[in-house]
């Protein structure tokens, strides 16, 4: 595991190969359970590392607006509803342990807070009307603005997203991608790192003040983990590197777009419900304890009712950054997941195997 610093606003966590960006304004409140550290954000998703929490502390509590109520927890006071004698109530309804020993401490710290006149809570009001302005979306194909000064690459690029459907405005620099910006709507923008003039990070951050509503997905030859982690730190959503598969390509790129355009976050297959926000799943309204990668695939072959993936396919939108390990990894995780689904509703089974080819996930009929 490693930390990055995110100019003040936030920080990258390096997790394996896996990177994720935590902005100061979006992290609700983190806690410890057992060796795990989660980060849970305000629009309900939950980012966890193997860590302890005194790995964290210093660069969270440097801040005025987060302080620890209990030992194993550390709250954003810009999201807090009201603070009791035993617990604190988050806007999100989440309720935080709040120890004997702090109360008074905690308390008087959130009244000083509330009474300050124009610290962060308006800050963070406004960031939040800001990003709720979004443009209203035309009709039609979803809207694609792809970047890259390389003809070939943008060409090759652009048929697997016309093909797929999408209309595609090119740019291959980046005053033509601010130019796009400015005058239309797009659905994601998929931006190259070497450009010509100033590069992809630079033209990321001017991106994000005009569109705050799209994803930003880079799309770069370079593959090293400092590159990815300085685009997550800049605003990117996503970082594809140029040699990925041209079909895992577009189920990241549709995947990103379809979490950002679609309000509907909670799917149901008959007792199954899966919260994409929430990252839960539910069988017959009881939450099953599935790890990240485990709801992650479920999430992932869920979206293509009767779709065989084979173990390939899964290793490459769960673990795609990692070498390909012959599929001991899929099987093991796949093995635990069903036997999770099947000890929590016997009378279906969610995920069949395909003897030779993969798996297939198989709803209840309703």
């Amino acid at each position: 595991m490693a930390i990055h610093d995110d100019n003040e606003q936030g920080f990258v966590l390096k997790v394996r190969n896996r990177v994720f960006r935590i902005l100061f304004a979006g992290l609700e409140y983190v806690e410890v359970i057992n060796k795990t550290v989660f980060f849970h954000l305000a629009d309900n998703a939950v980012r966890e590392v193997t860590a302890a929490l005194a790995d964290f502390e210093e660069k969270i509590l440097a801040r005025p607006e987060f302080l620890k109520p209990h030992r194993s927890y550390i709250i954003n006071l810009n999201h807090v509803e009201s603070v009791g004698s035993n617990f604190i109530v988050m806007k999100s309804g989440h309720n935080i342990p709040l120890s004997r020993q702090r109360r008074n401490q905690v308390q008087e710290a959130y009244m000083r807070f509330c009474n300050q006149e124009g610290t962060a809570v308006a800050a963070l009001r406004e960031q939040t009307t800001a990003i709720s302005d979004k443009p209203k979306r035309p009709q039609g194909p979803w809207r694609i603005l792809l970047v890259d000064d390389d003809q070939a690459e943008r060409n090759y690029w652009a048929d697997v997203l016309q093909s797929h459907g999408c209309i595609v405005h090119l740019a291959g620099s980046g005053g033509e991608a601010l130019a796009f910006a400015a005058d239309g709507f797009y659905d994601c923008v998929l931006l190259d790192v070497m450009i010509p003039g100033e590069d992809g990070f630079s033209i990321c951050r001017r991106l994000r003040e005009r569109m705050t509503y799209a994803p930003i997905i880079f799309l770069s030859c370079l593959t090293e983990a400092e590159k990815q982690l300085e685009g997550f730190a800049v605003g990117g959503i996503d970082y594809i590197t140029k040699d990925t598969p041209a079909e895992l390509f577009w189920a990241k790129v549709e995947t990103r777009i379809r979490l950002t355009v679609s309000d509907r976050t909670q799917f149901y297959y008959g007792p199954l419900v899966l919260d994409l926000t929430e990252r839960k799943a539910l069988m017959d309204g009881k939450e099953l304890l599935l790890s990240s990668a485990e709801f992650d695939i479920l999430c992932k072959i869920s979206e293509h009712v009767g779709r065989i993936f084979t173990p390939e396919e899964i290793f490459g939108m769960v673990w795609g950054g990692q070498p390909w390990d012959g599929g001991q990894i899929v099987q093991t995780h796949m093995s635990h997941l069903r036997r999770k689904l099947e000890k929590a509703w016997e009378e279906h089974q969610f995920i069949e195997t395909v003897w030779g080819k993969g798996y297939r996930f198989v709803p209840v009929d309703n």
